[in-house]
């Protein structure tokens, strides 16, 4: 299976996206991944996107786009992949369509995960970080023993506003590839709200009943 995941921030792709990804035993591929292995390995895409890096600037889709063709030729990949975080925009998704072409696939399905943003919010608000042991808690669904603890501090980008601003630009920049793949005939919506594990049967069962 060829798989890519989307949804807004905070509903949970990370963590769907290691689990969907070993049960159907295709490796996980996310561009956090992929930028790091170049850039720590010196590739000519590595060394090309740190410079912008570096600048403080976005790395270019051309870049990207590059670094995942070249992640998605290697031998783990060519049986079925994953994709967690690419393709960020249609443009991006037209270029995974023509790579895949190139190589005589095509993507079989794309999973949404819908989570209302009230519902991120509370999720993403909620964590709590430890100074001392770097440990992430959740004052509802993972507190720490001292929700009060002087130890205990919020990230910026869990701050509400943050958050909010954070599910606008998902909205105007990555939400338009529901409709690309829509248009294709291969989205499947996946209610993100409940257990991990519940969320993680709904995308199995969607999966299985697509193929």
């Amino acid at each position: 299976m060829r798989l890519v995941l989307v949804g807004p921030p905070g509903a949970g792709k990370g963590t769907q996206a290691e689990i969907i990804a070993e049960r159907l035993g295709v490796p996980k591929i996310s561009t956090g991944d992929i930028f790091r292995a170049n850039v720590s390995g010196g590739t000519p895409l590595g060394l090309k996107a740190k410079e912008y890096m570096d600048a403080g600037n976005l790395v270019p889709d051309e870049v990207t786009n590059d670094m995942v063709a070249d992640r998605l030729a290697e031998d783990d990949a060519k049986g079925g992949f994953l994709l967690d975080g690419y393709p960020r925009n249609t443009e991006q998704a037209k270029v995974l369509d023509r790579v895949l072409e190139a190589a005589g696939a095509t993507l079989d399905l794309a999973l949404e995960l819908v989570a209302s943003d009230d519902e991120v919010v509370r999720r993403l608000s909620g964590r709590r970080v430890s100074k001392s042991t770097g440990k992430v808690y959740h004052l509802e669904f993972d507190p720490p023993a001292d929700p009060d603890s002087e130890d205990l501090y919020q990230r910026s980008d869990d701050q509400p506003e943050t958050i909010k601003n954070r599910l606008k630009v998902y909205a105007e920049q990555t939400a338009p590839l529901v409709g690309y793949y829509e248009g294709q005939g291969k989205l499947v919506r996946i209610d993100a709200i409940g257990e991990v594990a519940e969320v993680t049967e709904r995308a199995l069962n969607a999966i299985g009943a697509a193929e």
